[in-house]
């Protein structure tokens, strides 16, 4: 069975930081490009971050660039969100999804419309002002 789960979602005040993770199992992790994505109540849903092979630059929204981090760990079939300096602007349910598209700009950038390989079922994140 194919399982992503994401955890480490909260409550956290401005400034402070949260690490998201996405444990994947239930299909060959090395193949495919993760990345990590949110929806605000009534905003669109957004590519926050996605990373694949290492031959791949991980892409960032501009939205979080230089606060957010990326990175993996092949071993633990886990991919890690570390967020840093976060603000009321990025509280949001955030997803991690997996798809064999090979650039990490490709998947955070994908249409609505475009049905990828899996998801999770999400993590709240919110953060108090």
């Amino acid at each position: 069975e194919v399982q992503l789960v994401e955890s480490g979602g909260g409550l956290v005040q401005a400034g402070g930081s949260l690490r998201l993770s996405c444990q994947a199992s239930g299909f060959t992790f090395d193949d495919y490009t993760i990345g990590w994505f949110r929806q605000a109540p009534g905003k669109e849903r957004e590519g926050v971050s996605c990373i694949g092979h290492s031959a791949y630059t991980p892409f960032y929204a501009d939205s979080v660039k230089g606060r957010y981090t990326i990175f993996k760990d092949n071993a633990k079939n886990t991919v890690y969100l570390q967020m840093d300096s976060l603000s009321p602007e990025d509280t949001a349910v955030y997803y991690c999804a997996a798809d064999l598209i090979l650039n990490p700009i490709r998947l955070c950038t994908v249409e609505p419309g475009y049905l990828l390989d899996y998801w999770g079922r999400g993590t709240q994140v919110t953060v108090s002002s």
